[in-house]
């Protein structure tokens, strides 16, 4: 699983979409990926048409509870990320997977 956490898979499939080297696809996709974290981290969402959107939040401190003991604790703010695919999206994937059940 390293390959889709570098990029490169992803670099491989832009390189043949657009005729590209691979070596010349994976600094643009590192600069795509590298972009969308830090718009993230400064904050602001990130919106690919097509795709769908990722949006920072910020998550409020609550209690929780320790599964292992069983004690209250309290479990300190922090920011998470939430994606929500477009309806395109959606919609590819239900088609794709319908698709491969027919088949």
């Amino acid at each position: 699983m390293p390959e889709r956490a570098s990029g490169t898979r992803l670099a491989l499939a832009v390189a043949q979409a657009a005729n590209l080297p691979q070596a010349e696809a994976l600094p643009l996709v590192g600069a795509v990926l590298s972009e969308t974290s830090d718009c993230l981290v400064a904050g602001e969402p990130v919106k690919i048409s097509g795709f769908g959107g990722f949006v920072p939040r910020k998550s409020g401190k609550r209690k929780g509870r320790d599964p292992k003991t069983g004690c209250k604790v309290a479990i300190e703010p922090r920011t998470v990320v939430s994606f929500k695919p477009s309806d395109v999206m959606v919609s590819h994937v239900n088609d794709e997977l319908r698709r491969l059940a027919a088949e």
